[in-house]
């Protein structure tokens, strides 16, 4: 039965081939920038043209991509100086031709047929997103464990409840899994010197896009590497991302209020296990009364105690660690700590 649904999308193909746009920031990735190019010029959809942002590399990074340029006339490169993923995506938004925009990270690679998939599925479904699934792969080439779960068909799902889902972190708030149409970029931009930007874009958006459909194939490949974003070798080091996400869960409870009222209590959990997350990775040497921003995280849930043993999206566990964090959190930090270090 799927297998004939997949067959009549394809007779409509020639019908249906809009330009997509594909934009890859680059920065100092030059082991594995061959790999990620090469996966998307492979594409069977061939009506794409291929943006690559050198943001400022150091390495062989920006020669690469010329020297992949004058081998396929669909890729575009574009120089510029060091400013981070969003300004380098932001660069290639300027730039892009195509009616439809994806997003591929230099590290990353994709299957031959993602693109295709993901265009046929939009006319399918007539909606302007689709969503294919992705996996993850450690630098020894294994498979880790699914961070977000592929449903078992392809799913048409509601701007409501994808919030829902994003909310209590089952969702992929990736825009590399994506394909959108450009007029959803009209007027927006990735928030520049921010981490956890897809997330808020992707939010932000979601209130114009009534619904878009997800893909069960895991076609996207998430390379993981120890260096790359909150992935850091040192324990001393924390990474920007954990205030972002403190911030962007301030942010998204307001949306929610406006646009789906229903969903507070799950704002509520949202906001909640964000500061949790943010009082499990800060290195306990910044947790003292001179970190402005760590004070502000435990007064919120000093002031929010009750609400937070009550929330019934909250589990056991999560309620137990934000008792613990609330009460003492340096000291629960520090045996946390001992406990992973044994185990």
């Amino acid at each position: 039965m799927q297998e004939q649904k997949t067959d009549s999308r394809k007779l409509n193909r020639e019908e249906q081939n809009p330009l997509i746009s594909v934009i890859v920031p680059v920065y100092n990735i030059e082991q594995y920038l061959n790999r990620c190019i090469a996966s998307i010029r492979q594409q069977t959809y061939r009506n794409l043209e291929l943006i690559l942002v050198d943001d400022g590399s150091t390495d062989t990074s920006g020669k690469i991509c010329d020297a992949a340029a004058k081998e396929d006339k669909r890729i575009k490169v574009y120089h510029k100086e060091n400013g981070g993923s969003s300004s380098a995506r932001n660069l290639g938004l300027q730039h892009a031709e195509g009616e439809y925009i994806g997003f591929v990270d230099s590290d990353d690679y994709i299957d031959e047929n993602m693109y295709e998939e993901l265009v046929q599925a939009i006319f399918q479904f007539q909606v302007p997103m689709s969503q294919i699934s992705r996996d993850e792969v450690s630098e020894d080439g294994t498979k880790r464990e699914d961070v977000c779960v592929p449903p078992k068909e392809p799913l048409l799902i509601s701007n409501h409840d994808m919030m829902e889902q994003l909310l209590l972190h089952k969702g992929d708030c990736s825009f590399c899994t994506r394909l959108t149409h450009r007029k959803f970029f009209e007027n927006r931009k990735f928030p520049e010197q921010k981490l956890n930007e897809d997330f808020f874009l992707l939010v932000n958006m979601l209130t114009e896009i009534e619904k878009f459909v997800i893909l069960p194939a895991q076609a996207y490949h998430v390379f993981y590497r120890l260096g790359s974003n909150t992935r850091k070798k040192d324990k001393n080091e924390f990474s920007r991302v954990y205030t972002d996400i403190v911030d962007h869960a301030d942010w998204v409870t307001e949306l929610t209020d406006s646009h789906y009222p229903d969903l507070k209590k799950v704002a509520e959990r949202f906001g909640l296990y964000q500061r949790l997350d943010y009082m499990l990775h800060i290195p306990v040497s910044m947790m003292n009364g001179e970190n402005e921003f760590y004070r502000k995280v435990v007064s919120h849930l000093r002031k929010h105690f009750f609400q937070m043993l009550k929330n019934p999206y909250l589990t056991g566990k999560n309620k137990l660690y934000l008792f613990l964090l609330t009460i003492a959190p340096k000291t629960v930090r520090k045996l946390h700590a001992r406990i992973r270090k044994i185990n």
